[in-house]
């Protein structure tokens, strides 16, 4: 294949190569790294079409969206259970007692003891609480669930959800790349691989958005203040 011809294909090629590793997370092996998620399609029919062309192997699932009353087929009749991981997650806990009791609806309903951990507060900014995530992952390890936390690009909170049992940690991006270096690095003293907690970054489509506030791009983290005519403190 002529590299210069089809870009596109040879670039998908060597990321292929690079991927090539398998990913394990509390003994289950995953080929793809991509997880992908279930709301905004359009249809069920562009939804599992997107799971197959992503070829992802893990689909995550907002109980909160569930009408759980409905005698209709449900969100998750319209799953391949066989073909895909199930990872129910708390979107829409607002606080660790929220994200807690959803984690333990999941479980009740069959669904998996794999949860990803959301807290987050203000729905309009969507940066997850550190606080609240500490809290709630340490009572759903306890319980004995496989947790996979969202969190900002906190490498001390990384470090504190690792040595608490956390099955990974899920930092959202901009600064992620900076919180792997340091995690690695010798001042660190030790490596987040260590002892198999994957540091997974959310895509950067995914990131919240900040109208009024926006990260500054100097090598020190500070909060760069745009014209308001209200601002607002920094969360």
């Amino acid at each position: 294949m002529c590299e210069a011809a089809c870009p596109w294909q040879a670039a998908f090629l060597r990321f292929e190569t690079t991927m090539a590793d398998e990913l394990e997370i509390a003994g289950k092996s995953f080929r793809s790294r991509l997880i992908l998620g279930t709301g905004k399609y359009r249809s069920p029919e562009a939804m599992n079409a997107a799971f197959a062309a992503a070829g992802t192997e893990m689909i995550t699932v907002a109980l909160r969206r569930l009408n759980l009353e409905s005698k209709e087929p449900s969100l998750l009749d319209q799953i391949d259970w066989q073909r895909y991981a199930i990872l129910p997650n708390t979107a829409g806990a607002r606080t660790a007692e929220e994200a807690v009791h959803t984690a333990r609806l999941a479980r009740a309903m069959g669904l998996s003891d794999w949860i990803k951990l959301e807290v987050i507060p203000d729905p309009r900014y969507l940066l997850p609480d550190p606080i609240g995530t500490l809290e709630a992952a340490k009572i759903l390890v306890r319980e004995g669930f496989v947790v996979l936390p969202y969190i900002n690009d906190d490498p001390v909170l990384a470090k504190q959800l690792e040595e608490i049992g956390t099955a990974t940690v899920m930092p959202w991006p901009r600064r992620s790349v900076r919180a792997r270096e340091w995690s690695t690095s010798p001042r660190s003293g030790s490596s987040s691989n260590r002892r198999g907690c994957p540091w997974w970054s959310t895509p950067a489509w995914a990131r919240p958005q900040t109208p009024h506030w926006r990260w500054n791009s100097a090598a020190t983290p500070a909060w760069s203040i745009p014209p308001s005519p209200s601002p607002r403190t920094p969360p």
